[in-house]
């Protein structure tokens, strides 16, 4: 959801003041719901969303906590942050080395060192694999009632059965939306990016991404995904609660679409197909959902 850069660099030039650094030359990377920016100097300043101060607090600190542990993680530059501007949290990065996108074996990867860790003592929330999906359903405006309806309804059925989900692998830090998106692999290996769902829950959340891309979407082929479940030692569709996890996986990414497509009329078609495929008005998985933003 693309929006003028005139008030985000407004709010960046703020920030910056704040936080001791110099906005001239700051050019956008990024102007959506979250807005990127790049200083000179191998700066990436992130503006987060009004009300999303905790989250972006956490980011930090899990940064900063992956970093004192070598998990191979996008770095928090050392400054006193977030810095509120505008009544927006925004946080300072080291802008990555030159990369491109990471595989499922990268995820895999950084998934092991990640989950191998004990718990920090450190502010995380418990997992919700739900958070945002009711408001992304009430903005889902170019849906039919009737299908907002039963978006509505599956969202209050996976969330009962979630608050009595079976019982799986022992609880750690889960990344919270691990999948090739939030991964990149730099000439000195995979690099992982993206905390704010980080939390403590089951691991399962983490693997049921590449998964429900194997099974749902049809993104990872049967041999990638065999690579990765070989190389983390199970395989997620095998127990109990694939089906719940999946099925949580498979609306947040539908809601995700629905909602922007309230905006941008292009990507209406793929949300209401989505929609269609839930409600068992599409051919059978794999869907080939394709991507939005």
């Amino acid at each position: 959801m693309t929006i003028s850069a005139v008030p985000a660099r407004a709010v960046l030039e703020e920030a910056c003041v704040l936080a001791g650094f110099d906005p001239a030359g700051a050019e956008p990377v990024r102007v959506a719901e979250n807005e990127i920016w790049r200083l000179p100097g191998n700066v990436i300043v992130r503006i987060a969303r009004a009300g999303q101060w905790k989250a972006a607090a956490r980011e930090v600190l899990v940064a900063r906590w992956l970093a004192d542990n070598r998990v191979s993680a996008v770095r928090a530059l050392p400054a006193e942050q977030p810095v509120e501007a505008a009544g927006r949290p925004v946080t300072f990065w080291a802008e990555l080395p030159p990369h491109q996108i990471g595989t499922v074996m990268d995820v895999v990867t950084l998934l092991k060192q990640l989950h191998q860790l004990p718990v920090p003592d450190l502010p995380l929330n418990r997992l919700d694999p739900f958070v945002r999906v009711a408001e992304r359903i009430g903005a889902a405006t170019s849906l039919s009632e009737a299908d907002r309806a039963w978006l509505r309804d599956r969202h209050a059925e996976l969330r009962e059965r979630w608050a009595r989900r079976p019982a799986g692998l022992p609880e750690c830090v889960v990344h919270g939306d691990a999948w090739v998106g939030n991964v990149v692999r730099t000439a000195d290996g995979p690099v992982l990016l993206d905390f704010e769902r980080a939390s403590v829950g089951p691991p399962e959340w983490d693997l049921v991404s590449t998964a429900v891309a194997m099974t749902t979407t049809g993104a990872v082929t049967p041999a990638e995904y065999a690579e990765f479940c070989g190389a983390y030692g199970t395989d997620v569709t095998e127990w109990e609660g694939y089906e719940l996890l999946a099925g949580a996986r498979e609306l947040r990414m539908t809601t995700y679409a629905a909602q922007h497509a309230a905006t941008r009329p292009e990507w209406r078609a793929e949300a209401q197909y989505r929609v269609d495929c839930l409600r068992g008005r599409a051919e059978p998985r794999p869907w080939h959902w394709k991507g939005i933003m």
